[in-house]
């Protein structure tokens, strides 16, 4: 057994060892991290040598293998380096190896409660270092060793690209470490929503950026770090989790790892941005979403879109092109769905005879917390609004006003003297609200935020002016974000409405058994003596 096994039991233990444990034991990962140094460390020095750690947290890729066109070159080649700067950032390595102590302090840099600014500090310093190592030159500097310091420089968006792909990667490989064996193919996802959400927002851009038709490889703005980490901590603030996330599942594999790391490690595929399907919801807008908050919707998100278990085929319960149009079809496929829902709608305004109208396509979303509810009133307790393509954008609740969603269908009533409209809205209020789906699904207004006190000012798509927005949607999708669960109780809330409404037919059936008491016999009389005087039965 290595030292990390019994030094914990020992009377005497230094301060330092005293105090490095118990900032691992407030995680509760001390336990793990006792088995895991046991696994990984030589017996007769009690030390982890530096080629095990290395292998442990490397991401190698099979040789021969191809790679997509859009991905940039460099990044093949920051990957390789990924595993041995983990180990320089976080690990200080003697002459024998990485001893216990020095094994759990760097567990802590990386796995440790910090203040959120401090771990997106940590994950932009291994960026750094992995640059360094591939011999690429950032233009970024912190101003001292504090883990909370400020950073000078800027960033170019394809440096914010690979960025983001780097992080793509460690949280693909935290779900899908366990089952791939090195044999799943991995493929990028397009995150260019992504980067042009944080050009839009951290650079200075001389004229008009055609945010459709831009490309990202092309584009030689300065993003001020500064801005980059306002940006990071408003929009992503998950972001920096990949890397946590990443390291512990590494040291939790480990535990499973045969004597030969090398064999456990994911090996990169095929790297491609390939669609998977044609959904709104594809993989980089999913991932997307689940960095902006943390929420159980999270891991319903890695499990559909990241994890190989692959789950997207149960996930989507309203899809307008298969389903069918129009809030009855919708409502058909939502009603009794109790958990989180995710909507999406593709639209696009302007001349329907541009030329290039089917590229000025954008993508808004939805996040309820508890279902829909049908309606003439708004309600909800929590939910974010998504501007997804081509720029990326969330808005969060404001906390003055629960105007979150509306959803009504036709009344039931013969008359009502003041209808209320039909359709799904999210903030503002009625008649003026920030977005609704008419009840044909065939328009989408979007108005002003000034209209709405619920959710976070913004423009919810390019050029976004003061006056309501009509634009045509071309797709409505709905996703369950509430796993089995939700999805469980939705079929048995569907069994009992079937059921009741086969009890209601028969019922039917019975009480107009005979033809005297039929209505079909009671409009023959009126079409035959329509002045008639007849009793009206009470």
């Amino acid at each position: 057994m290595g030292v990390g096994s019994s030094t914990s039991a020992e009377p005497n233990i230094p301060a330092e060892q005293a105090e490095t444990e118990s900032v691992a034991a407030s995680t509760g990962a001390l336990p793990m991290l006792k088995k895991s140094f046991s696994k990984l460390a030589n017996p007769e020095t009690k030390a982890t040598p530096f080629q095990n750690l290395q292998h442990l947290f490397s991401f190698s890729r099979e040789e021969g293998r191809s790679y997509g066109s859009n991905v940039p070159d460099l990044f093949p080649v920051l990957l390789d380096h990924l595993g041995s700067s983990i180990v320089d950032q976080f690990f200080i390595v003697e002459k024998e190896g990485i001893d216990w102590v020095q094994f759990v302090k760097g567990y802590n840099k990386s796995c440790a409660r910090v203040s959120a600014s401090s771990s997106l500090n940590t994950l932009i310093r291994l960026f750094i270092a992995i640059t360094r190592k591939a011999n690429f030159a950032l233009n970024l500097e912190f101003e001292s060793e504090d883990d909370d310091c400020k950073i000078s420089g800027y960033l170019l968006p394809n440096h914010v690209l690979l960025l983001l792909y780097i992080c793509w990667v460690m949280s693909w490989d935290c779900r899908n470490l366990k089952d791939s064996e090195g044999k799943i193919n991995l493929s990028l996802p397009d995150l260019n929503h992504l980067v042009l959400s944080a050009v839009t927002s951290c650079a200075k851009i001389e004229g008009v950026l055609d945010v459709w038709e831009c490309e990202i490889s092309s584009l030689k703005v300065q993003l001020p770090a500064g801005k980059f980490v306002t940006w990071v901590m408003s929009t992503v603030p998950c972001l920096p989790d990949c890397l946590r996330h990443y390291f512990l599942a590494r040291l939790q594999m480990a535990l499973t790892a045969g004597d030969e790391l090398t064999s456990s490690t994911s090996s990169v595929g095929d790297i491609s941005s390939k669609a998977a399907c044609d959904y709104i919801l594809n993989h980089g807008r999913a991932w997307s979403i689940s960095i902006t908050q943390r929420s159980t919707v999270n891991e319903e998100i890695y499990r559909a879109f990241i994890s190989s278990e692959g789950g997207m085929a149960e996930n989507p319960l309203y899809r307008s092109s298969i389903h069918g149009r129009g809030i009855n079809r919708f409502w058909s496929r939502v009603e009794g769905y109790k958990g989180p829902l995710l909507i999406l709608v593709t639209a696009s305004s302007g001349d329907a005879h541009e030329g290039n109208s089917i590229n000025r396509k954008w993508v808004l979303g939805a996040l309820t917390d508890h279902g829909l509810e049908n309606k003439d009133i708004f309600y909800g307790n929590s939910g974010c609004l998504y501007s997804i393509s081509p720029v990326f954008r969330v808005f969060q609740p404001t906390s003055k006003e629960k105007n979150f969603v509306y959803c009504h269908l036709h009344s039931s009533r013969v008359y009502e003297s003041h209808p209320k409209p039909a359709g799904i809205a999210f903030g503002g209020t009625l008649g003026n609200e920030r977005i609704f789906i008419d009840e044909d699904f065939a328009k989408l207004t979007v108005r002003h935020h000034a209209n709405d006190k619920t959710y976070h000012s913004g423009s919810l798509f390019p050029d976004q002016g003061f006056l309501p927005t009509e634009a045509r949607i071309s797709e409505v999708e709905v996703w369950g974000l509430g796993g089995k669960a939700a999805k469980e109780v939705q079929s048995s809330y569907k069994k009992r409405e079937e059921l009741f409404t086969e009890q209601r037919r028969k019922v039917d059936l019975k009480t107009f058994a005979s033809w005297e008491d039929s209505p079909e016999k009671m409009m023959m009389d009126m079409m035959a003596d329509p002045n008639a005087v007849r009793r009206e039965d009470r």
